[in-house]
């Protein structure tokens, strides 16, 4: 009993540290000033890889159309589709002249496909910024001019943020909102902004708006050819090279529906989980604090209801841990429109989440992450890829 007090004090005290670093955080991440949104924005070129995305790419492309000014460029390249991608994709590019296809070549050894195709489109850019984003994503129409002055108030040569997600099944409900918790609890923005330092950086993939220049200097996407987490890669490649990185609130610019069911969920998560995470002790040290300040303390209630024991002191101990962490994730629902009557399944997300990062890690391991038909073997020394179905 003593060894578990003291686990349930330290459990409280975790809870406690997640919640101030969020509130913390909220304070900083902020939505962009609208009296301040730029009237003529420099000139954008915003690059969207695809790969089989006849259900997206149409209404990502006419949203950026309506974001966009005569100055704007919108890149398309086709990773190899094997739907009708192509095909919407040349009828786009007919009817309006700011929409130009990449062309697409063979996927050279040990490069991502995702990666290679961002690559190729931030060579042949024209724009004096470069926005990389996803097929799945929709725009506002004052989203690149909001990025701009993002980018402006900032002076930050990269500027990035997480769109609005749209979720469906309960799968994608439980486990998305996951990302702003692990954003908001473990990295302070404070530091992220008056440090130059790689580990103080993140982004997200579905939203990079980076100065050309800039992404020239660190080498584009071939620093990182072989990942499958450039929302973290890039931001930290700029940083090595000295330059500003930033995150700000775009939930009213853009939204995106990541994934669609809980299988997909999951696949999702497994291929990049670990890789952003990067190493095995990062791993087991969230694995703990997850486990000990999240899930333990209602455990501790559960099993106190279930066998009729109870102690003063640590159902009273878990019951403050319990609720700093509803606090917590109502805070982050409320401010990012996600349900907020799933911040009751907090632990089910946390247990879901420690055990993706678990699997994505022996998938890494292994040599076995795969996203999009294909499986990338860069974890075994030999840096190459191969084609294969998508299991």
């Amino acid at each position: 009993m003593t060894i578990l007090f003291w686990l349930i004090n330290l459990s409280a005290v975790l809870s406690l540290g997640a919640l101030v670093m969020t509130i913390w955080n909220l304070r900083l991440y902020r939505l962009p000033l609208r009296d301040n949104v730029s009237a003529s924005p420099p000139s954008i070129s915003v690059c969207i890889p695809a790969r089989n995305e006849q259900r997206n790419l149409e209404a990502c492309v006419r949203s950026l159309l309506d974001a966009s000014t005569e100055n704007a460029e919108i890149l398309v390249y086709d990773d190899h589709s094997t739907d009708d991608t192509p095909t919407i994709l040349e009828r786009l590019c007919r009817e309006d002249h700011r929409i130009r296809r990449v062309a697409t070549k063979p996927l050279p050894p040990g490069w991502n496909g995702k990666q290679f195709g961002c690559d190729q489109m931030g060579r042949v850019a024209t724009g004096d910024w470069l926005l990389f984003t996803d097929a799945d994503v929709r725009f506002s129409p004052d989203a690149l001019r909001s990025a701009t002055s993002v980018a402006e108030q900032r002076q930050a040569d990269l500027i990035s943020t997480f769109p609005r997600q749209i979720t469906g099944s309960i799968g994608e409900k439980l486990m998305l909102p996951m990302i702003m918790f692990i954003l908001l609890s473990y990295l302070p923005m404070i530091r992220m902004r008056r440090t130059l330092d790689p580990a103080a950086s993140a982004g997200c993939g579905q939203f990079l708006f980076v100065r050309r220049s800039a992404w020239h200097h660190a080498g584009g996407h071939a620093e990182f050819k072989s990942s499958m987490h450039d929302g973290i890669m890039l931001p930290r490649l700029l940083r090595q090279h000295g330059y500003r990185t930033d995150l700000f609130d775009g939930t009213q610019i853009a939204s995106v529906r990541m994934y669609e069911g809980w299988l997909a969920t999951w696949r999702g998560f497994a291929k990049n989980a670990y890789e952003g995470l990067g190493s095995p002790s990062l791993l087991i040290f969230l694995t703990v604090v997850h486990l000990l300040g999240h899930v333990l303390p209602w455990c501790v209630l559960v099993g106190a209801l279930v066998i009729g024991f109870w102690s003063t002191g640590l159902i009273g101990l878990s019951v403050a841990a319990c609720f700093l962490h509803l606090v917590q994730r109502y805070l982050i629902a409320r401010r990012f429109e996600h349900n907020v009557s799933l911040t009751l399944a907090h632990p089910i997300s946390i247990s879901l989440m420690v055990l993706v990062q678990w699997y994505s890690a022996i998938l890494h391991w292994s040599g076995r992450r795969s996203w999009r038909g294909r499986v990338l073997q860069a974890d075994t020394g030999k840096s190459g890829s191969v084609i294969c179905d998508d299991l």
